[in-house]
């Protein structure tokens, strides 16, 4: 099927259908569904090599891994990256994947940026002042934020909404009468866990309950610090009732150190987690089954793929913001505070 074949079949002009394939940002967003599902349908295929050609694209998009042996590289990256595949696969556009030698990205980009490998590039995990955005603004590289920053420069992101997350784990578990609430936080420095901590102190303000730091840990979402944080909380003479953990895996260890404990999960100890949807991780499974308050990475990552493309396309990146809502799931592991 050729591209006016499939404009016919929709009765619309092949310019329209051309663009609305092509993600640019003035065909709205019913005709464009309309019309990729339409493509999909009747099995059109874009002339690849011929749009590359028409624009001066090379096909391709930017993500880099941090350096070898970080804790950063596991299920979030993966179900992030899946996302982001299903997506660009229907585009027929490749993701390179860069391996970093040290925690510094500026040298890399300015190598992607002179080998003029990719069309544009997903960066992750900012900080609250994150120079990235500035450097590849002035290099002129297209990219999309996964997260936010305090950057003033113009750029396009996305995030979700985890201080009004944090929010309102806290002033459930406060509802329930705890007063002894901790969390197990992401990296310090990193915009999601400030903006969590944020979420959560509001929470306890709010209610007359003055923050405690020693309630309050940082470090990488993995069963084993997860597992180490809540022992130590734990082993306080005044340990809390209540735990915050900021993924899953993270919850898992904390799950061990409360077993360890001698204690039940639900009962002595409560828990709400932060779920991204693991397919193979289900908060309804576990045993008691896990409160959490959920979001999808995979579904980031499929929805920063077409933020990529609209930016591609010519969408000003000040228009390319969004900001999604956390959704709060109650299950077994939070219950109303010992007595």
């Amino acid at each position: 099927m050729k591209l006016k074949d499939l404009a016919a079949e929709l009765g619309l002009s092949q310019t329209t259908v051309s663009r609305a394939l092509n993600g640019y940002p003035e065909v709205n967003e019913a005709t464009r569904r309309r019309v990729s599902e339409a493509a999909t349908r009747l099995g059109y295929r874009a002339n690849v090599s011929a749009r590359r050609l028409a624009t001066g694209s090379v096909g391709a998009i930017g993500v880099f891994l941090p350096a070898l042996g970080s804790n950063e590289i596991g299920p979030h990256t993966s179900e992030f990256l899946s996302g982001l595949a299903s997506r660009m696969a229907r585009e027929e556009i490749d993701i390179v994947v860069s391996p970093l030698e040290s925690d510094d990205e500026i040298p890399a980009y300015r190598r992607l940026s002179s080998s003029k490998r990719v069309d544009a590039v997903i960066i992750g995990s900012p900080k609250l002042v994150d120079e990235r955005v500035t450097v590849l603004t002035e290099m002129g590289i297209p990219f999309v934020l996964h997260g936010r920053t305090q950057v003033p420069t113009p750029h396009a992101w996305l995030d979700i909404d985890n201080a009004g997350a944090f929010f309102r784990a806290t002033a459930h578990l406060l509802d329930l009468g705890h007063r002894r609430i901790a969390m197990i936080n992401g990296p310090a420095g990193m915009t999601f866990a400030e903006h969590r901590n944020q979420g959560y102190r509001d929470a306890l303000i709010a209610r007359g309950v003055t923050p405690d730091p020693r309630l309050v840990s940082h470090g990488q979402f993995t069963d084993e610090i997860g597992f180490r944080n809540a022992q130590a909380l734990l082993e306080q003479n005044q340990p809390p009732t209540a735990i915050l953990a900021g993924s899953m895996m993270t919850a898992l260890g904390v799950f061990r150190a409360i077993r360890s404990a001698g204690l039940e999960l639900g009962k002595d100890v409560s828990m709400i987690a932060h779920d991204d949807v693991f397919p193979y991780l289900n908060a309804d499974n576990m045993v008691p089954s896990m409160s959490t308050t959920r979001s999808s990475i995979r579904a980031a990552g499929t929805r920063i793929a077409e933020l990529v493309l609209q930016v591609l396309a010519g969408k000003p990146v000040e228009q390319v913001h969004e900001l999604w809502p956390v959704e709060l799931v109650l299950r077994e592991s939070s219950s109303p505070a010992p007595h």
